[in-house]
């Protein structure tokens, strides 16, 4: 990928995060860049397909964070994994504005994007099985739901500590 092409969608990712989708022009994208405005047009198209290559990165990097939990063979280190997804997705200021873009994206253009999560949701289906749990499918969507949730108030709510409930979580579970 070019410089000026990841300049863009690094300028994109942070108005569109920061102002919605709709809100945000291309020419503004382009003005943040420091290119013109053709150039958008020339790579992606239009706003949509820069959108499309912002929600195709985050499929990549979901893959990413999935990867690891996914190939594990302890079921309790499946679930210790899962939650070590929370602390990934604020490592960095630049990640948890690509984090939160994902979720304004799926709120805004009422996007959910569910197939992203199935590696996740049989990986932990299967580890909640392991460990001997009553209904492992919906133990590993009561997880997800919650950490999706979790995700969603961190994201949209300035003062929002995540760290207690995670806590929490763990505990429930043994962690």
């Amino acid at each position: 990928m070019t410089e000026k092409k990841e300049k863009i969608l690094q300028a994109a990712l942070e108005l569109f995060a920061q102002e919605g989708f709709k809100s945000t022009s291309t020419s503004k994208v382009a003005k943040r860049a420091g290119v013109s405005e053709g150039l958008i047009f020339r790579h992606f198209e239009n706003k949509e397909g820069l959108l499309a290559a912002i929600i195709q990165e985050g499929e990549e990097r979901a893959k990413m964070l999935f990867a690891n939990i996914v190939l594990e063979t302890e079921p309790m280190e499946v679930v210790r994994k899962t939650f070590e997804i929370a602390q990934m997705m604020r490592i960095s200021k630049e990640a948890a504005d690509f984090w939160k873009l994902q979720y304004k994206i799926k709120w805004e253009l009422e996007q959910y994007g569910e197939h992203k999560m199935e590696p996740l949701q049989r990986a932990l289906t299967d580890a909640f099985a392991k460990l001997g749990y009553e209904s492992p499918h919906l133990e590993a969507q009561l997880l997800l739901i919650s950490l999706d949730g979790l995700a969603t108030r961190f994201y949209l709510q300035d003062d929002f500590d995540i760290d207690p409930v995670i806590k929490l979580l763990k505990s429930k579970y043994g962690i």
